[in-house]
């Protein structure tokens, strides 16, 4: 028996969050569905896992289902599979924000930088004149990023701020594209980019996770394998579970 493996997540106004955790977490309890979900006023993040029905029949929920009353309608999903339940428990938390960054500037609900399709990034990725940044932490880039890219070395999110302050200038880098797992620290990352007056900045819709899964691999820049925040630790071409990788710490999550 295989699993099935959901990454999500939405920046959206969600005042009500703190309401939300019990029936949230009641439906997933219900569905038999394991793994983390993070609610705060910015939006809904996780990843879950369970049988195929199962995380179908919550993703309908999430969509278009009574409890969010029909405002996860640009969900961010990404699937993918198990060979086992890759999570222990249940966490259904409520946070201060769904990814931490802690800069009230970095705010995807009013603006964030120009998505870029799977299918076009090795094209953006050529040109000359284009910063690559991977904007994840430094094990999770060592594990496995794309030719070319920047790693900024931080140990958390957060500290990408201080990776721009000292190392990027909007005047000498004028063209940045980004990336990281499922594409959700880059929605802040560019947004905080575009507070500080960086005029053109682009980042992988659905982030290395769609990237392997819609990409071949003949022909792909992707080196290595990718983090993942669950038990199987990495992921390669295909979304397939990459085996004999060693979890080297813990991230954010994305």
């Amino acid at each position: 028996m295989s699993f099935c493996v959901a990454a999500l997540y939405q920046f959206l106004p969600l005042p009500d969050f703190r309401a939300l955790r019990a029936p949230l977490r009641a439906r997933c309890e219900q569905l038999q569905v394991k793994g983390t979900l993070l609610l705060a006023a910015e939006g809904l993040n996780g990843t879950v896992c369970g049988t195929d029905a199962a995380i179908a029949a919550l993703i309908t929920e999430l969509k278009h289902g009574p409890l969010f009353g029909g405002r996860l309608d640009n969900l961010e999903l990404k699937l993918s599979t198990a060979e086992q339940m890759p999570f222990g428990r249940l966490k259904v938390r409520l946070k201060k924000e769904i990814v931490t960054f802690g800069d009230a500037s970095a705010d995807p609900t009013r603006q964030v930088g120009t998505y870029v399709p799977a299918a076009d990034w090795n094209a953006l990725i050529a040109e000359p004149d284009v910063v690559l940044i991977d904007t994840r932490n430094a094990f999770e880039v060592a594990m496995g990023t794309f030719e070319g890219a920047r790693d900024p070395q931080i140990a958390r999110f957060s500290d990408f701020r201080d990776y721009v302050r000292s190392t990027l200038d909007p005047v000498r880098h004028k063209k940045i594209a980004m990336f990281c797992t499922g594409g959700i620290r880059c929605e802040k990352a560019s947004a905080y980019l575009l507070a500080q007056g960086f005029a053109e900045v682009y980042h992988l819709k659905g982030g290395i996770l769609k990237y392997l899964e819609d990409v071949p691999e003949s022909d792909s820049r992707w080196r290595g394998g990718c983090f993942v925040f669950d038990e199987r630790v990495a992921l390669g071409h295909g979304l397939v579970e990459q085996h004999g990788i060693i979890q080297t710490g813990e991230t954010d999550h994305d």
